[in-house]
């Protein structure tokens, strides 16, 4: 079947729009007779041409232009082959090359061959690098992960781990913090959070058998009815699953959809904690009205404690007071010295997690 080849651009408003490649040769440049019209500063009157290749993928050839035509940010030198999902920029104009067999694209056709651009010189990076490498993570493909112990506080004995998600690929960070970064860019933040909850779920719990395990949620899906049915099938593929669903400090917004979450958890035996407690506001009044199994003391308010004035461990003290009053247990969250260690366990921590008790261990090595 035909391979059919098409420009893909983001527009202002962040839709993208593709310029469908109806022949070749194919030419780009800002004079009207080009195929791709490109009103922009930095583009020349004729600027690229692409045509066939004997390896029916396409090659670009750049026309002598004055600001040059790039793919994967690197000048083209005369001429060079295009591979699908290849950033091409002609001048600042961003593209993506895209390749479909049958099915079209999720973009809108564009109604013409006429691209406006606002003026500027630098290159433009609209499209996330490695987007496909990163889509096919989502797909289960170069995914790893780790878990990180969670010890009790007075012995130090193992009483959970942590669920952590991780990337394989050696084109895609392996940070979590960084892949998360790369899905907000596509607006695939919930999709990483259940790939890496999936992952963890299938590859680790396995071989964690009568631990609790604590699994992370993004903020975007907390609330969702494709979350909780999600979990409600989870529990019946794993019954003895001991599960504690960590709810993000920026989802904790509103008391009576905590209440509706918290119900929910209940009825399907699954229990859940705060995450990050205090790194923006308290949430006292939530924490109040729908207490938490656990509560997970942000490590900001944990680094140096034993470092920090009076006033400082005054407050922290009195929280982990209140959250264990309101029938809570409390862990201290970034753990890393002992000293740390020491101060959390006279103000009442009855958990620890952190480097000090347990770096994560990766899934391969549990």
């Amino acid at each position: 079947m035909a391979r059919h080849w098409f420009l893909e651009s983001i527009v202002g408003d962040g839709s993208h729009v593709v310029y469908n490649i109806t022949h070749l040769p194919f030419r780009v440049g800002r004079d009207p007779d080009n195929d791709l019209v490109v009103t922009a500063r930095g583009l020349s009157r004729h600027h690229a041409l692409l045509t066939a290749d004997s390896s029916g993928r396409i090659r670009l050839t750049d026309l002598n232009s004055t600001n040059g035509s790039f793919v994967g940010r690197q000048r083209v030198e005369n001429s060079c082959l295009l591979s699908d999902n290849d950033i091409v920029h002609f001048g600042n104009a961003e593209f993506r090359i895209r390749t479909r067999v049958a099915e079209p694209p999720a973009a809108r056709p564009s109604e013409g061959h006429t691209l406006v651009l606002p003026s500027g010189m630098a290159l433009s990076e609209m499209f996330p690098p490695n987007e496909a490498e990163f889509l096919d993570l989502l797909g289960g493909h170069g995914m790893s992960g780790a878990a990180q112990p969670i010890v009790e506080a007075d012995s130090r004995c193992v009483f959970a781990y942590e669920l952590l998600g991780r990337a394989s690929h050696p084109l895609l960070p392996v940070s979590p913090m960084r892949l998360f970064k790369m899905a907000s860019a596509l607006d695939r933040e919930v999709d990483l959070s259940v790939a890496f909850r999936r992952f963890g779920v299938a590859a680790i719990a396995p071989r964690l058998r009568g631990f609790p395990l604590f699994a992370n949620t993004h903020p975007k899906e907390t609330f969702s009815e494709d979350f909780f049915k999600a979990l409600v099938c989870l529990r019946q593929e794993m019954p003895d699953l001991d599960l504690v669903v960590e709810i993000h400090e920026a989802a904790v917004t509103e008391s009576r959809r905590l209440r509706e979450l918290a119900a929910h958890f209940r009825d399907i035996g699954v229990r859940f904690a705060y995450d990050d407690f205090g790194a923006g506001q308290a949430r006292l009044n939530e924490l109040g009205e729908v207490p938490a199994h656990f509560v997970k003391f942000d490590m900001g308010l944990i680094h140096d404690l034993h470092l920090a004035g009076e006033s400082k461990r005054r407050v922290v003290g009195d929280l982990v007071k209140l959250v264990r009053g309101l029938g809570s247990v409390a862990l201290a969250e970034g753990i890393e010295s002992e000293l740390e260690a020491e101060v959390c366990l006279a103000m009442g921590f009855q958990l620890f997690q952190g480097y000090l008790t347990g770096r994560p261990i990766p899934a391969d090595q549990l």
